[in-house]
């Protein structure tokens, strides 16, 4: 494979794969960006952007933090994918100054300007897919290749939020669209890992009924979560939206349901990726009904991003950066509540919208839970990603093997 045939790497190894500083500074930005996102809807805080503060939040969490996990994945992926040398050293340092850049724009885009705050900040998301293209295409994988195509509408999407709060004063559709992408790729990306995954641990260590692998079924799913998508982004509280909602919704716990999650139980490291999957289809048909108008549209929007994108993310960020780093694939007492805070935060927000008179009482159960699992992760795995395993091992509660 990619990694075998890769050159030794003599620098710093924080950029000797690219899901070292990207997932290590995501989950900081993460944690720190909801640390002053509660100040900042108590009117305590203020920053100083174009943005209005809760365009910030979204913007920060889904066009900063997730673009960061996403490049994370996808540059580690893509040399296996293409047997090609991966991006790291002085390039992947370049990225990373960029992404950073991005977020100090953004946050200070009112002293220096929308437009030039539009530029640097899209610039990280176009860098990507130029840079994911073209290894692609130069190792003819194109099966791959519309993982490419959903990044660039994301930044699409990036683009479309500078513009439609400086046209409209705040964002509407460029939330959803941005949103959308990251539903697909959950649905696309998960559906090919968290089968693959559970059948090879289950051949392993549970023999018995396996996952259906990704086929047919899981592609019409997909194409159809697309269709619905663009309807919800079109006209979220359109009546047939919620009827098409609905159904992809069930779709996808069918989906779900043959993947064998209920056969994981004693391996939480698999198992997180089955319980973070189970947000897709519960925030299809939380969307569903608030386009029947049962709910606020919040509820669904917030079983997406802090269950689906959130859960997943950790799920995905935890297992790579223990496989790509020579580590045990299971999850510590560390990793575990790491797991936990995440669940609690994404329940705890959903509930926050749906029980409205214990609404303050949930926002900082469900922030406090995110803080703890996204600042948990960086201080788990940092130590490991930066380069140093012994130290990280004893972090997370893992003994070092002996020499």
């Amino acid at each position: 494979m990619a990694g075998a045939r890769s050159r030794n790497f003599a620098g710093w190894p924080l950029f000797a794969n690219s899901f070292r500083p990207f997932f290590l500074l995501a989950a900081i930005q993460a944690a720190l960006s909801i640390l002053a996102w509660l100040p900042m809807f108590y009117g305590e805080l203020s920053v100083s952007s174009a943005f209005a503060p809760r365009d910030w939040h979204i913007h920060e969490m889904l066009y900063g933090f997730l673009p960061a996990v996403i490049t994370g994945f996808l540059f580690t992926a893509i040399p296996n994918w293409t047997g090609r040398l991966p991006i790291r050293g002085t390039p992947l340092g370049a990225l990373l100054a960029v992404w950073l850049a991005g977020r100090v724009v953004v946050t200070m885009s009112a002293n220096i300007g929308w437009a030039f705050a539009l530029v640097v900040d899209a610039a990280f998301l176009a860098l990507v897919v130029a840079a994911a293209a073209r290894e692609i295409i130069a190792g003819g994988n194109w099966r791959n290749l519309p993982v490419v195509g959903l990044v660039l509408v994301l930044l699409a999407g990036n683009v479309a939020f500078h513009v439609e709060t400086h046209d409209e004063g705040a964002a509407d559709v460029s939330i959803r669209v941005g949103i959308g992408v990251v539903i697909l790729l959950i649905a696309l990306i998960g559906g090919r890992i968290i089968p693959s995954f559970t059948r090879n641990w289950l051949v392993k260590f549970n023999p018995g009924r396996l996952p259906v692998p990704f086929g047919r079924f899981d592609g019409a799913v997909i194409g159809c979560s697309a269709l619905a998508l663009v309807s919800w982004i079109v006209a979220p509280l359109n009546m047939i939206t919620g009827i098409v909602m609905a159904a992809i919704g069930i779709l996808h716990l069918v989906r779900l349901a043959r993947w064998a999650g209920d056969r994981t139980t004693r391996e939480r490291l698999l198992l997180i990726l089955h319980v973070g999957y189970v947000f897709v289809p519960f925030g299809f048909i939380l969307n569903a009904l608030a386009a029947f108008g049962v709910l606020p549209p919040s509820a669904g929007i917030h079983a997406w991003m802090a269950g689906a994108a959130g859960t997943m993310t950790l799920a995905v960020m935890t297992r790579a950066s223990l496989g790509h780093t020579g580590q045990a694939l299971t999850a510590s007492p560390a990793i575990q509540g790491i797991y936990a805070a995440v669940i609690i935060a994404a329940l705890a927000r959903v509930a926050a919208v749906l029980l409205p008179a214990h609404n303050d009482v949930l926002l900082h159960i469900a922030a406090f839970g995110w803080i703890v699992a996204f600042l948990g992760f960086a201080i788990a795995f940092g130590p490991l990603l930066a380069g140093s395993r012994r130290r990280a091992l004893a972090t997370m509660g893992v003994p070092a093997p002996a020499r």
